[in-house]
């Protein structure tokens, strides 16, 4: 059953999660931030159990992203993953949100869910504020991947997403003396 995940569930998501980041299959999350997020999230729960789970956030008024996709390995190929991933779009053309994207390494799983490979390039600048956290960020190798949510126009009068700005910090380098004066 699929279904809105709930603060009791936050332990068990961070156990697939964190199972699964050990892997290199995803990054890993603390139970802090999946406890900040847990209304993003659904989950598959079996026999009590959370053996499943995904989450929608939304990064504009015209972009969401799939993120934290995990099902437990014993309930691999039973169609959860696709299950979780529709329960998401569902929930994005719920809201009105026009476009959902992932960075992902199972590029052919959401290509069978009607996601297309994106430059990285034109992905809002919001979406890498967790990549700096990330240990791969030098050297990310995840696919970024998009989907048209049918039937959501986009949003009229929206602002657009913040650009990425260079700064100037000036530096003052002084002597000093002896004394260090």
């Amino acid at each position: 059953m699929i279904r809105k995940a709930n603060v009791t569930d936050v332990p068990a998501m961070a156990q697939l999660i964190n199972d699964n980041a050990e892997l290199g299959l995803m990054l890993p999350k603390s139970l802090a931030s999946l406890y900040e997020t847990v209304r993003a999230f659904h989950v598959v729960e079996e026999d009590g159990k959370v053996v499943g789970l995904c989450a929608l956030t939304v990064i504009w008024a015209n972009w969401g992203e799939i993120a934290s996709l995990a099902v437990d390995r014993s309930q691999r190929g039973k169609g959860l993953g696709p299950q979780l991933v529709e329960a998401c779009l569902n929930e994005a053309k719920a809201i009105g949100i026009p476009r959902v994207m992932t960075l992902t390494y199972e590029k052919v799983f959401f290509e069978k869910l009607g996601f297309t490979v994106l430059d990285r390039q034109q992905l809002p600048l919001k979406v890498w504020s967790e990549c700096v956290r990330c240990p791969k960020n030098q050297a990310c190798d995840e696919i970024a991947m998009f989907r048209v949510i049918e039937g959501v126009p986009e949003p009229a009068g929206i602002p657009s997403p913040p650009k990425a700005m260079s700064y100037e910090v000036p530096v003052v380098l002084t002597s000093r003396g002896k004394n260090g004066s």
